[in-house]
């Protein structure tokens, strides 16, 4: 470690290391492990962690749709929960057209032909979108759609692009996948050079627009270049996408999104949509460091243990679950349930902390499975802006098991390079 830390990218950074025997919990190493770092997605295994404890390894989301008399008249009434598997294409029974396909046939069965419009009950949620903290370059992007009520394909679309054959000629928007209702992107970004990879960012629109904004470069001769995005109104996305799809069965007077905070009593309930089993979300959260997942998992835990579905319900949620189990809240200064964050503070002994308490649980299989595998070691990765981290579990060639939490915050230099000195460290406990 002291290689490490004499390394001309450590000179202004701050770097913290904590490793533990798993079986005793004697610590093997111990450098800054009580100093408050930006963890990037290795905040993750707090969240799942929390979930898997909370809500039990066999939960699932339950989003109903049923039928309601209103002034406007009889509308599909739809009681969301927030599911951030609606849509998705991970698993076969979550995709759009087999759920859209469920829904059609609920309505045939229930002998609906005409409805006023799709009504979504809110009362639970709130109209709060995404975390503070998170910073404007992140947002239009796919990595940076939050979680709301109602979450439509992990509130995502791919947009395919043209660029010209020389560097710093336009590039232009050929499509959308899918096609973004009352949504449209304008494109300022240019060609860059060949090979010269994704340098686009994707910008929501300003407050109360509709127009997004492409900057950045592309590659130079490309045809159907894909860059994806984060879907600005979801709710929006979600019901006009099933009206289209109910075109012929089901008319409807209104395609316009209603919303409302007070729950309906008399509802005549046709059908109930299932997420697959938390154990499988959590796997592609850590898996793939689904952002949306895990701000879904934050407000989940909130609305549970405080009655609502929102980040500061779902961040006092983990302080004090945690805190009964020996973290003092000081060492979570959350933000997100995801990492996006730069604000976010966690000590790496916190970390380290939450993945001995998980060993011990009977959720734990899950739990291991989910790690990605980095270097030969099951560990999550977490990488933002000047911050890189890995945290998680090793098995050494003696039989020994470590748990540890590697955070490195305002290095200089490549991140690659960076990424193989950590890794030489982590080789020693091999």
């Amino acid at each position: 470690m002291d290689v490490f830390n004499a390394d001309a990218q450590l000179k202004y950074a701050l770097s913290s290391l904590y490793v533990i025997d798993a079986e005793t919990g004697k610590v093997i190493f111990d450098q800054n492990s009580t100093t408050g770092m930006a963890t990037a997605s290795t905040e993750k295994i707090v969240t799942a962690a929390t979930a898997f404890d909370l809500l039990g390894a066999g939960y699932k989301y339950k989003t109903r749709f049923g039928i309601v008399n209103t002034s406007h008249g009889k509308c599909l009434y739809v009681d969301p929960s927030g599911d951030p598997s609606l849509a998705s294409w991970r698993w076969e029974e979550t995709k759009d057209m087999v759920f859209l396909a469920q829904l059609k046939a609920a309505l045939k069965t229930a002998g609906i032909k005409q409805l006023a419009a799709v009504m979504v009950y809110t009362g639970k949620w709130g109209d709060e979108t995404i975390p503070d903290g998170w910073i404007w370059q992140d947002l239009g992007n796919y990595y940076g759609a939050g979680a709301q009520a109602i979450n439509w394909r992990e509130n995502q679309f791919d947009l395919i692009l043209r660029s010209g054959s020389a560097p710093g000629s336009p590039v232009t928007v050929v499509t959308t996948t899918p096609y973004l209702y009352d949504y449209r992107i304008t494109s300022l970004a240019t060609a860059g050079e060949k090979n010269s990879g994704d340098n686009s960012i994707l910008y929501y629109p300003s407050m109360g627009g509709k127009t997004g904004v492409l900057r950045g470069t592309i590659p130079a001769g490309q045809s159907g270049f894909v860059v994806s995005g984060s879907i600005y109104d979801p709710a929006n996305q979600f019901v006009k996408t099933i009206i289209k799809s109910l075109k012929g069965t089901v008319s409807f007077s209104s395609d316009q999104v209603r919303t409302t905070g007070k729950e309906a009593t008399a509802v005549k309930w046709i059908y109930t949509h299932s997420s697959p089993e938390l154990s499988k979300i959590i796997y592609w959260f850590l898996r793939k460091s689904v952002n949306l997942y895990g701000e879904a998992l934050l407000k989940t835990v909130g609305l549970l243990q405080k009655g609502t579905a929102t980040t500061d319900n779902g961040i006092e949620t983990i302080q004090e679950h945690w805190k009964a189990r020996g973290v003092d809240p000081d060492e979570l200064h959350l933000y997100d349930g995801s990492g996006l964050s730069p604000q976010n503070r966690i000590t790496t002994r916190a970390q380290v902390t939450v993945l001995r308490y998980a060993r011990q649980q009977s959720w734990f299989p899950d739990y291991y499975e989910s790690f990605p595998l980095y270097n030969d070691m099951k560990m999550k990765s977490g990488t933002i802006n000047r911050v890189k981290g890995f945290s998680g579990y090793q098995k050494a060639k003696d039989g020994k098991d470590y748990i540890f939490s590697f955070l490195v915050n305002n290095y200089s230099g490549s991140q690659y390079a960076l990424i193989r000195k950590m890794y030489k460290v982590l080789d020693e406990l091999k």
